[in-house]
């Protein structure tokens, strides 16, 4: 805990003129401004530069001070030497908070270790660059004879690892990046250089999306190494729907015919060409009878917001604008810097508008624009969908009240005096008293993992005896439970319960008509869990309050029917006014995009800036767009 400099200079496009630093606008502080002000020509430092421009030093030269004003530091030693002053530790206290280690500076060694240097570098310099870099200061390092003697057998294994990393297109990245930042893609990549460093023979490899949160672009690298992994006499299995990928298999197993109960056959297995001869889904989208259609006309808005100045991460101070009412869609390669946009700019500077200070927006100059027209802000993440094991698909999305109130309206259970809480396994009272609505039993092992069993009192179903003999058509409430979205909805269908069916609804058209109405949180994918929030917004219904959602990686683990669907469930949302903003890889949903805004062109210090905004058709004309290279195609 120290002086947070984001709280000191909250707004980097200032300069020191114009009062950029905050504790020192007060009129009783202003006399350190007129100090460093009145004496910037001597030392020549650049007092009309927005901070974020200033170089390196001559930041750390504003920190620090010299012999002719006080530096930012000094000052807050000043201030906590008066610390008996109330008013000094109010001021101190507004500026407290988690900065870098002012001893090592971020690199978290001491002082000794950095002392130590091999081409002019410390550990700490090479901790902090990017992966491509360092990989080119090894490539050029010149040692002494006897040093490089020392060193070869080190080198070769340094040279080997950086070589694999930048195989899998990760060179954007710096050593001491901690891992909780990165994203799923990136963590599984890493793993694959690992496996590819250790040079195993012999193995096999099984790859669940390896493309999640890859550029087609980088996709081509993915695959030239899952066939290195192959060269060198592995078995490599990939999980995947990413066209390319299916393209460079040796053997492609084609499962469906659809999803849930009418799924789980094998449709075609061999090469590619034979899979194609099949009549599944799968070929059906691959030889062009089924295709993901480009919209025939792009939505436009006069409304918009605008973003002034982005630069956190590795943003170059872009400014961009994303309309309201329509779909627009953030691209460009992989480390490019669209998260950085989007969830450290956008989202929190929206919540911030809405008065919401959960999240700390990263570094920009002006959020505005039609914002008034707007109610909330809605981040679809990928995170479960419950805390509670119990909690469930039907539970999140409101219809389980439905279904409950249904049961407990049965003649029986009017008898019985039974209330809708008595088939809910939330609270006592229906529920199974033993495992508490689980249906399974843990045991803790005291050395060992935890064993969970099936609960024997209730056989897994949850709810008492006398509760599961209250039928709806020979259907009690564990059999429901047990039912797909598909299946439940043509029973109730049959029967002609329209609330729940308008309930259920929304989860088969986002394409979950598979899932079990009562499958746990737990066992659900990413995907999954974003798809079910999305149901849920749309069973609200239309609302004259507009949202705008926010979308990350939606076709993680979709095939091209499923993206089919999502696309109808976002067109629903926005015919009801609202606005969608998507961070996606994927061509087939880039393409039908209304606004599509492409960062880069390459990742890390080389991306970060505004290639192209405007549709996808403007976008392919642009030489420097990655993404528009491969577009080029999709919108034959």
């Amino acid at each position: 805990m120290g002086i947070d400099p984001e709280l000191v200079i909250p707004d980097t496009s200032k300069s020191i003129y114009d009062q950029a630093i905050v504790p020192w606008r007060g009129s009783t502080m202003v006399k350190f401004y007129d100090k460093l002000i009145n004496s910037a020509y001597l030392f020549d430092f650049p007092i009309h530069k927005p901070y974020f421009e200033l170089t390196k030093v001559q930041k750390e030269l504003l920190w620090k001070g010299n012999s002719h004003f006080t530096g930012i530091h000094d000052f807050f030693k000043r201030i906590e030497k008066k610390n008996y002053k109330i008013q000094n530790r109010v001021l101190l206290s507004r500026y407290r908070g988690k900065t870098s280690c002012a001893q090592c500076v971020g690199t978290r060694l001491k002082d000794e270790a950095n002392y130590v240097k091999i081409g002019g570098k410390s550990i700490g310099d090479l901790l902090q660059i990017s992966l491509d870099n360092l990989a080119r200061f090894f490539q050029y390092l010149e040692l002494k004879a006897h040093d490089l003697e020392i060193a070869e057998r080190l080198l070769i294994e340094i040279n080997s690892r950086l070589k694999f990393v930048q195989e899998v297109g990760l060179g954007y990245l710096t050593l001491n990046r901690r891992s909780n930042t990165l994203s799923g893609g990136e963590s599984q990549r890493i793993q694959l250089a690992t496996s590819l460093g250790s040079s195993l023979v012999g193995s096999m490899y099984i790859l669940d999306e390896p493309s999640i949160g890859l550029h087609p672009r980088d996709n081509e690298r993915l695959i030239e190494v899952l066939k290195n992994l192959r060269d060198l006499g592995n078995t490599v299995i990939v999980v995947e729907h990413d066209e390319e990928i299916m393209n460079a298999a040796d053997q492609v197993i084609d499962i469906g015919p659809e999803a849930g109960t009418l799924g789980g056959e094998i449709i075609a297995q061999g090469p590619l060409k034979q899979v194609l001869k099949s009549d599944g889904l799968t070929a059906a989208y691959l030889n062009g009878t089924k295709k993901i259609e480009v919209p025939k006309k792009r939505r436009t808005s006069k409304k918009k917001i605008e973003i002034k100045g982005a630069r956190e991460q590795n943003l170059k101070n872009i400014d961009l604008e994303i309309p309201l009412g329509v779909l627009t869609v953030v691209s460009g390669v992989s480390g490019s810097g669209k998260s950085s946009l989007v969830k450290k700019i956008l989202y929190p500077a929206l919540l911030r508008h809405f008065d919401i200070y959960s999240e700390k927006p990263g570094s920009y100059t002006e959020l505005k624009g039609s914002l008034d027209t707007l109610r909330s802000v809605e981040f679809v993440d990928q995170n479960p969908i419950g805390r509670s094991s119990r909690s469930n698909p039907v539970t999140y999305i409101k219809a389980y009240d439905e279904i409950r109130s249904l049961y407990a309206s049965l003649p029986i259970s009017k008898n019985r005096n039974y209330q809708p809480k008595h088939f809910s396994f939330n609270v006592d009272g229906g529920r199974c008293d033993h495992c508490k609505g689980e249906g399974t039993v843990t045991i803790e092992m005291q050395f060992m993992a935890d064993v969970i069993l099936e609960c024997e009192h209730c056989n897994g179903k949850r709810f008492k005896k006398e509760v599961l003999e209250v039928k709806f058509h020979d259907q009690n409430i564990d059999d429901l439970l047990c039912m797909t979205v598909d299946d439940a909805i043509d029973f109730f269908v049959s029967h002609d319960q329209k609330r729940i069916i308008q309930k259920l609804q929304p989860l088969q058209d986002v394409g979950l008509g598979y899932v079990t109405l009562g499958q746990s949180s737990a066992t659900l994918s990413g995907g999954e869990a974003q798809r079910i929030k999305l149901a849920s917004f749309i069973s609200q219904g239309s609302s004259k309050e507009k949202v705008l959602f926010i979308f990350d990686e939606p076709t993680t683990g979709l095939h091209f029917h499923d993206i089919q669907k999502l696309l109808t469930s976002f067109n629903a949302l926005i015919d009801r006014g609202h606005t969608i903003v998507v961070v996606e890889h994927n061509l087939e949903l880039i393409k039908c995009a209304d606004h599509l805004i492409d960062l880069g062109p390459e990742a890390g210090d080389a991306g970060g800036y505004l290639v192209g905004q405007g549709t996808p058709e403007a976008i392919a004309k642009l030489p420097k767009s990655h993404t528009g290279k491969y577009l080029v195609e999709k919108l034959k």
